[in-house]
């Protein structure tokens, strides 16, 4: 999906963010600050993605204040939500309460309130979009399925899921090559202890929300070529995979919480998505 007028300010409230959490000082903060807002007034373009957008303004924030991945705390933050909420949600044993537990992880947010978080997790998963039978249907045939993680605190979430999986078929882990916003790193599998649950896990070569496949690896992009099944999770992989013909084997898994997401899906603001395109 391209980006509208809607995402401008969102971007600048993106900079402003990524700033503060670089660095607690002032100057370098200003500074990276400053450059971004710069750089964001230049590029803005309603014929680009917001992650190509997006992605150079990080980098920038992480050039000026010296700090490569700002959003570790907030990481490690997440993850001791997610070892604390998450055992207690979900029903277990279908694929459809896997999935629903899966979604329920992207409710974790280091700036949300815990009470309010716990509401979410109970609160029962209603898809506006539901292709559940269908990825049902095609589990049995596939036989090599990559799994798109988002950010760092849902991982314990996707755990049940990936095991359903690998039922059927070997099942690829993929997360980012390094630090962008709270999103999983190659880093944070080892740092936090993921690998332990994690058969086989590779990086999309990038680091850019969702995946730019012009800057993607090649691994990545032949792992993308060969998969039978591939789960897609969070609103980054639909603003960047959305761009590609459908292939009828990506099965998109997100909470559309953006009015251009939601539009573009074509569901109304907050819904749960269950899509496989």
């Amino acid at each position: 999906m391209k980006v509208t007028q809607e995402c401008y300010p969102c971007l600048g409230r993106l900079i402003h963010q990524a700033a503060e959490l670089a660095t607690e000082d002032a100057l370098k903060r200003a500074e990276a600050i400053e450059q971004a807002s710069r750089l964001l007034e230049s590029s803005f373009s309603l014929e680009k993605t917001s992650i190509a957008v997006a992605t150079p303004l990080h980098r920038i924030v992480r050039a000026v204040t010296g700090n490569p991945d700002p959003y570790f705390k907030m990481k490690e933050a997440e993850v001791a939500m997610a070892l604390a909420l998450g055992p207690n949600f979900g029903t277990r044993g279908s694929l459809r309460a896997e999935i629903m537990l899966a979604v329920r992880g992207n409710t974790i947010d280091f700036f949300r309130e815990i009470d309010e978080i716990k509401t979410d997790l109970a609160s029962p998963v209603e898809f506006a979009i539901d292709h559940v039978d269908l990825l049902e249907a095609r589990l049995p045939e596939a036989k090599r399925i990559l799994y798109l993680a988002d950010n760092t605190g849902e991982v314990f979430f996707d755990l049940r899921l990936i095991w359903r999986f690998s039922r059927f078929g070997e099942v690829t882990y993929v997360v980012k090559e390094s630090p962008v916003q709270n999103d999983v790193t190659i880093a944070d599998i080892e740092h936090f202890g993921f690998a332990r649950y994690l058969s086989r896990v590779i990086s999309t070569g990038t680091d850019t929300p969702g995946v730019d496949m012009d800057s993607a690896s090649e691994e990545f992009k032949a792992e993308f070529a060969a998969a039978d099944l591939i789960l897609a999770k969070g609103m980054g992989y639909w603003e960047t995979l959305s761009e590609l013909p459908p292939q009828g084997k990506v099965f998109h898994l997100l909470k559309a919480k953006c009015g251009p997401v939601a539009d573009s899906v074509g569901v109304p603001l907050n819904s749960y998505v269950a899509m496989l395109r």
